[in-house]
């Protein structure tokens, strides 16, 4: 499965779009990772615990995004992007979407 955040692929032709494909995960914080980042918060520096939490969501999401382009028979998903909002105190959601493409 190609990825890419561009409208296109250089040197591939988009035969047909079969549309909009998206995977999303809800995360939350949890005590001992608040605590590490309470004692950031006095000293500084980056929250690495809150960091790793976000870069495996971002990976969860976009693996659900390709198992929904899988779905459709797409060769690639073009266009991608990442959004991501609060759900609920403590708790957000990160989406991966883009649009599903066949290639020539």
């Amino acid at each position: 499965m190609i990825i890419s955040n561009t409208e296109g692929l250089p040197g591939r032709e988009i035969q047909e779009v079969l549309g909009l494909v998206r995977g999303s995960t809800v995360r939350a914080r949890n005590v001992g990772r608040d605590f590490f980042a309470g004692l950031k918060n006095i000293v500084g520096g980056e929250i690495e615990e809150y960091t790793k939490l976000q870069a495996d969501a971002r990976e969860q999401a976009l693996q659900r995004m390709i198992q929904d382009a899988e779905n459709l028979g797409a060769d690639a998903v073009v266009n991608v992007r990442f959004t991501s909002s609060t759900i609920s105190q403590g708790a957000s959601e990160v989406l991966a979407y883009g649009t599903a493409v066949k290639l020539g």
